[in-house]
């Protein structure tokens, strides 16, 4: 699993109370509304003031996700009945595999735990603590899901975020990056047979000759991979036929592998 693709997640938590600070986050304020929504309205109350300290930097609102918010609200139910913090109790999954299984869909995942008499305090603690912080102001994550379980007179809330990606069939992925090298005046060849029967480069199959094949795994189809986008730009080619590719291991994060094969 590549490095750049997972998250280190803080162990560190947050129980404590600024109080001088409460006020701060404490202002109503509208926002669009997502898919899905808070169930509460002390998880409506955390979310909304997630995305007031991430507009206030000019960062991307995040999305309520139900998955991930699925997922919170079982291990909040964890922190509670341990009555501890931790990202980890024995016999649970670990994050990804947690958010996997609750049906997320993601590149890249977070999580903050934290345990505090109210709601405000929650926030306080979070954002004064530099990596639940980092967390919530991460300018590569785009969803979240929050949940909040009182155990007596203490709060115990989760919230678990992602770089949320939508899940492509094999044509929608090839018509993605087919949108991507047509941009770069690059026309398709419509039937994706040859690229898919290349996925392969030890039964690669060609019924014209391929001056340049490129194969790749990403989680991002929203741009091509350095040497494609700089041989794309090279104004050296005409057409291009691309296949998507059965990715051969299967983890929690969202992959997609693909051949594309460049004519002049």
């Amino acid at each position: 699993m590549s490095g750049t693709l997972l998250r280190r997640i803080s162990r560190l938590v947050a129980a404590f109370v600024l109080a001088a600070l409460v006020g701060l986050w404490f202002v109503p304020r509208a926002l669009s509304a997502p898919a899905g929504h808070p169930s509460n309205s002390a998880e409506q109350m955390l979310y909304d003031a997630v995305n007031r300290e991430r507009a206030s930097l000019g960062l991307q609102q995040l999305q309520w996700d139900t998955a991930l918010a699925s997922a919170a609200r079982l291990h909040t139910a964890l922190l509670a009945a341990n009555d501890a913090l931790s990202h980890r109790f024995s016999g649970e999954a670990d994050l990804q595999t947690r958010l996997h299984m609750a049906g997320a869909n993601f590149s890249l995942v977070a999580e903050n735990v934290a345990q505090a008499p109210d709601v405000q305090s929650l926030q306080v603690a979070w954002m004064n603590s530099p990596p639940h912080r980092a967390n919530i102001l991460d300018p590569q994550v785009n969803s979240i899901g929050i949940a909040i379980e009182r155990r007596g007179g203490q709060l115990y809330a989760t919230q678990d975020f992602s770089a949320s990606v939508a899940e492509l069939n094999r044509e929608e992925q090839e018509q993605q990056i087919g949108r991507l090298l047509q941009a770069n005046g690059i026309g398709l060849i419509t039937n994706p047979d040859e690229a898919r029967r290349s996925c392969d480069q030890n039964r690669a199959f060609y019924t014209t000759q391929a001056v340049s094949i490129s194969r790749f795994e990403t989680s991002d189809l929203t741009r091509l991979p350095n040497e494609l986008a700089r041989i794309a730009a090279s104004g050296h080619f005409r057409r291009a036929a691309v296949g998507a590719c059965e990715v051969p291991t299967v983890t929690p994060f969202a992959r997609f592998r693909l051949t594309v094969i460049l004519y002049q």
